[in-house]
């Protein structure tokens, strides 16, 4: 039991690793400055200078210019594409793009680099000479000098490119909302609370509409839309193009017995912010909900719910490793109810979520992710230009070409071949001759399309189910 208040809405833990945001203490904000770098989570809506009627000033951070660029300044227009493998950066691709604005020249350039994507809009005036392809990536990444690149040949590469940083975008958005009472202080208390009460339900109106989760069609967080397991309904709502789903602790399944509420937890212990709505002064402790995702927590306390004067009280904490991130915190940190307050909780939730994405644990995991798909990316491109040049086996590319990757032909081809032992053994069982057998690849071309790579592997799993017939023909 909680005694001795009145209670902070934030504790500390004992042992550190979370921050408080203070009133007087504006976060920094991440200004675009021309150049734009990539990290995970580019917003997807918004444009620099776009203005929001009714957004109160409050600005979404972290506006990422370069994972939109590719679209926005290449797609559809004349352009040139570069690869570069012998980096102690890893693969290297480049993109250029000349363009006449105005009785101006520039030159739109992006490189990517596993640790991040530049782009940068250059004025031809402050240049001698259309740059050479590594002297542009010298300019936009220092470490890129003295580089040998190749270009890029694929009539398709476009796509391919702008499907690879686009993954950076992210319009969608799942945040956890969780119920403290008076007196609760483990996770436990917090995931058994199966009641709304009136300020709660108010409070959860602000946020966004109650919906039906059964056939539900628009971003589902995770959440069963087909046969109610997760629940009957849930919050959603979407906030400057960017579609938001809530897991609200009272409406995902309750489970007699289940100390731990896994239904619930697995679902807020997976999400990277959280809401933490309080209608009573209780302190709560950060960690006191175990999970390595969660990274980001804002307090709302009531008072006068269900009122003229309903005000709510605002608190933010996150990890020692998350950078700030606003809009921020007004002093006192109190709001009226109403849509200004809207506006400023779901921006700071988007802007919690992208600022998240930046601490050791979530930039690792982009690193690797960005590393593997710049990969990938590269070596396709590299594939498909030399399949333009004509150096590429035939055999091969009609197996590639028909998959769409590298191992698709194989896939396909050991599949054809179980097909194959079953329709062998179905024979066999019938003691019809084995002889019937070579006629198996254009019975089986009725059921899959195969080519000349795969009636090679059909072949092969004949020749192989003959010689098991003949030595064990009963």
């Amino acid at each position: 039991e909680v005694r001795g208040g009145p209670y902070p809405q934030v504790i500390l833990p004992e042992f550190g690793g979370y921050w408080i945001e203070g009133p007087e203490d504006p976060p920094a904000s991440l200004e675009s400055q021309g150049e734009e770098e990539v990290g995970r989570g580019a917003l997807g809506g918004r444009e620099e200078g776009d203005a929001h009627p009714g957004d109160y000033g409050y600005r979404l951070e972290v506006i990422n210019e370069a994972a939109r660029a590719y679209r926005k300044h290449f797609l559809g227009r004349e352009h040139l594409n570069f690869s570069c493998s012998a980096s102690s950066l890893g693969n290297l691709l480049l993109s250029v793009r000349h363009e006449e604005d105005k009785e101006q020249e520039h030159l739109h350039v992006i490189i990517r680099s596993r640790m991040k994507s530049v782009y940068h809009k250059l004025p031809l005036t402050e240049l001698p000479d259309i740059p050479s392809v590594p002297e542009l990536a010298k300019l936009l990444c220092d470490e890129a000098a003295g580089l040998r690149f190749s270009p890029v040949l694929y009539p398709k590469a476009s796509q391919l490119i702008v499907n690879y940083d686009e993954h950076e975008v992210n319009n969608t958005f799942k945040f956890g909302v969780i119920y403290q009472r008076f007196g609760q202080v483990s996770e436990e208390e917090l995931f058994r609370n199966t009641e709304e009460t009136p300020a709660f339900t108010e409070f959860l109106q602000l946020l966004g509409d109650t919906v039906e989760l059964q056939d539900f069609k628009g971003f589902r967080g995770g959440l069963d839309v087909s046969h109610g397991q997760t629940g009957s309904q849930s919050v959603y709502t979407v906030h400057r193009q960017q579609e938001i789903m809530f897991h609200v602790s009272t409406k995902l399944p309750f489970t007699e017995g289940d100390t731990q509420q896994l239904q619930r937890k697995r679902h807020i212990g997976n999400d990277i912010v959280a809401v933490v709505f309080q209608e009573e002064a209780t302190p709560f402790v950060p960690d006191m909900i175990a999970s390595n995702f969660l990274h980001a927590f804002i307090l709302v306390q009531v008072e006068e719910p269900c009122s003229d004067n309903t005000t709510y009280k605002v608190s933010i904490t996150a990890r020692e490793d998350v950078p700030s991130f606003g809009p921020p915190l007004p002093n006192p940190s109190i709001f009226k109810k109403g849509p200004e307050f809207r506006e400023f909780l779901l921006t700071k939730l988007i802007n919690a979520e992208l600022a998240c994405y930046k601490s050791d644990r979530f930039a690792r995991l982009e690193e690797r992710t960005r590393a593997a798909l710049l990969d990938s990316l590269h070596d396709e491109l590299q594939r498909r230009s030399q399949s333009m040049l004509g150096l590429t086996s035939c055999l091969e590319e009609e197996g590639r070409a028909e998959n769409g990757h590298a191992h698709g032909g194989l896939l396909k081809s050991i599949k054809v071949c179980f097909i194959l032992k079953l329709y062998f053994h179905f024979f066999k069982s019938l003691s019809i001759s084995f002889f019937i057998l070579p006629l198996f690849p254009v019975m089986l071309s009725n059921i899959v399309s195969i080519t000349v790579t795969h009636y090679i592997f059909v072949c092969i799993g004949l020749h192989r189910c003959l010689h098991v017939y003949m030595i064990n023909p009963a």
